[in-house]
């Protein structure tokens, strides 16, 4: 059964740092992560798609990098410069083409991680 396991969300003050990590026991075509804040829709946030190609949605455009370790089969997302908003669930998810940041386009999810920003 494949699965995705998510790690490394928690608590931190704003404009820190986390590091979440996806365990995916494979490489898929397209993996990202999506949020999901409280009371708002699930969004994507950044995606890694192919050979290596990112996508960011503009709230995070240069404080997230999404990256992989191949031989470790994981996903990263580098978090930095942490704001309240950035506050929500964190999903890893994957899936074949389709659009990056779109949630209905992967077919894989985890179970999600925790990420709290407080002032």
């Amino acid at each position: 059964q494949v699965q995705l396991v998510e790690s490394g969300g928690g608590s931190v003050q704003a404009g820190g740092s986390l590091r979440l990590s996806c365990a995916a026991g494979a490489m898929y075509y397209k993996m990202a992560w999506f949020r999901r804040a409280p009371g708002k829709e699930r969004e994507g946030v950044a995606a890694l798609v192919g050979g290596g190609y990112t996508y960011y949605t503009d709230s995070v455009k240069g404080r997230f990098t999404i990256s992989r370790d191949t031989a470790k089969k994981m996903i990263l997302l580098e978090m930095n410069n942490l704001k309240l908003e950035d506050t929500g669930m964190y999903y890893c998810a994957a899936g074949p083409t389709g659009r990056p940041l779109v949630s209905s386009d992967y077919n894989l999810w985890g179970q999600g991680t925790q990420v709290t920003v407080s002032s």
